[in-house]
């Protein structure tokens, strides 16, 4: 590799440092091409990428992104993992791909611009991924609503019950309160025409003008 070379990879490395906020350092030491290839794609889900560098170019790439805290990582065979998409993703990634293979190591890193230890690195790697809390957010704000409505339909299913056992009482509007009130008025006539009997009765008794004359 030439100096012009040389100089174009330090200008692509600088550029990737310079465009992410999440670095690992990863010694790769024992990895085989199908590995690798194998990593890069459950790297590029998390929208990350596994680049094997040359320390030394790394350093002069890092020195000209201003990218601080790196150049204590670069010693022996190193790996630059770049994230620009979930850096929990990536890290479940290394760590679960290091379990299953029995290889990477991981040497340090940056996130937000803070170095990002061990411990750190495999407490991330413990967390669920954004698009899992996302849905767990979810679903708590929509646990309420479901709740409000599953007692909503309850409610009225409790009502129409209620109102169909007062129907059946006769408390509320039925059919049997009709014939009652249609027998009512012909209760009331009753009495009317008792009257006009008795008063029929009364003028019958009473003496004419010629049984009077006749008396006298």
């Amino acid at each position: 590799m030439d100096k012009e070379q040389k100089a174009a990879l330090v200008e692509e490395i600088a550029s990737d440092l310079s465009g992410t906020e999440t670095i690992f350092a990863i010694d790769y030491r024992g990895i085989s091409v199908p590995q690798a290839a194998e990593l890069r794609a459950r790297l590029a889900e998390a929208d990350a990428s596994f680049k094997v560098v040359k320390n030394r170019l790394a350093k002069r790439a890092a020195e000209q992104a201003g990218t601080d805290g790196l150049e204590g990582m670069l010693e022996g065979p190193t790996a630059l993992t770049l994230v620009d998409g979930d850096a929990v993703l990536a890290a479940k990634a290394i760590s679960t791909f290091s379990r299953s293979n029995g290889v990477l190591a991981y040497k340090g890193g940056i996130m937000d611009g803070s170095p990002l230890d061990v411990d750190g690195f495999q407490a991330i790697a413990r967390l669920p991924g954004v698009d899992v809390l996302r849905g767990q957010l979810v679903g708590m704000a929509a646990s309420p609503l479901t709740g409000l409505a599953r007692g909503l339909g309850a409610l009225v299913s409790g009502l129409a019950v209620a109102l169909g056992q007062m129907q059946e009482k006769g408390l509320v509007g039925g059919d049997e309160a009709a014939p009652a009130e249609t027998e009512a008025p012909a209760e009331a006539e009753a009495p009317e025409e008792e009257e006009q009997v008795e008063e029929a009765a009364d003028e019958a008794e009473e003496p004419g003008p010629a049984e009077e004359s006749s008396n006298e």
